[in-house]
């Protein structure tokens, strides 16, 4: 595609929104664009830088054979209480109930998760090691 097509609206001035300086920079170059805090939209630039370091990522964790998972960036509240970090990690997460009024949390990180995935299935020290790794989409509402 010729560079006159390509949609990569680069900004000429530093938006006012943006206090570190890599954010800056992906505003500028036409990359991300913010929709509130912690969520943003990738441009096709942007996309295409994320891709390609995915694909680095990936092939790195297939060279020491780890195993790609996808866990849920909806997460139930009672894995954070069981954790002890519901209460303590602040204002920065994002809560709500569904229509059962269970609490539900849109997940900062997935410790939590993961942890409770292995719990539930490995039964033995023969099932270890396992490598898993994960790469996904999380929502922070934090500078």
């Amino acid at each position: 595609m010729r560079l006159t097509r390509y949609f990569m609206p680069t900004l000429k001035q530093n938006p006012s929104e943006s206090v570190i300086a890599s954010h800056r920079y992906m505003l500028r170059a036409g990359m991300i664009r913010q929709a509130s805090a912690g969520i943003y939209s990738w441009l096709p630039l942007g996309l295409k830088v994320l891709d390609k370091i995915s694909a680095v990522v990936r092939e790195e964790q297939a060279r020491i054979e780890s195993q790609q998972i996808l866990m849920p960036t909806i997460q139930t509240a009672d894995l954070w209480k069981k954790s002890g970090r519901y209460d303590g990690y602040g204002p920065e997460m994002l809560r709500f109930k569904d229509r059962h009024n269970r609490e539900l949390l849109y997940g900062p990180t997935n410790e939590e998760q993961i942890t409770d995935i292995i719990a539930n299935s490995i039964k033995s020290y023969r099932d270890l090691p396992k490598i898993l790794y994960h790469i996904q989409w999380k929502f922070r509402d934090e500078v």
